[in-house]
């Protein structure tokens, strides 16, 4: 079954805070999709080392969002990215084209 972003690690760490909620979900509303423009550029012009470092960046936001799976891939992603192979590209566009959906919607 295909995890779900949601927003319960957020709840959480906020205590009930709605502000804090909101100020945390617009930072995710503004990075992840420049993030993954900027993936995207590093990716076709595969310059595997930078796009690493933005799947490093984006893994995070992953956890956040509740996708463990998707982390869990992220880090191999990451560590194959640094040995040249991009060959989880397709798995990673999905994922991040679910968040940034699922972030759109918020």
């Amino acid at each position: 079954m295909e995890q779900q972003p949601n927003l319960d690690y957020i709840k959480d760490l906020s205590g009930d805070d709605i502000e804090f909620e909101q100020k945390f979900i617009a930072v995710l509303r503004e990075e992840i999709p420049l993030e993954k423009q900027e993936y995207i550029r590093c990716i076709t012009a595969e310059n595997f080392k930078d796009t690493a470092s933005i799947v490093h960046k984006l893994k995070h936001k992953l956890n956040i969002l509740g996708l463990k799976e998707d982390y869990k891939l992220s880090v191999i992603y990451e560590e194959d990215l640094k040995k040249g192979d991009a060959s989880l590209n397709d798995k990673f566009l999905f994922i991040l084209n679910k968040i940034e959906n699922y972030i759109k919607n918020l």
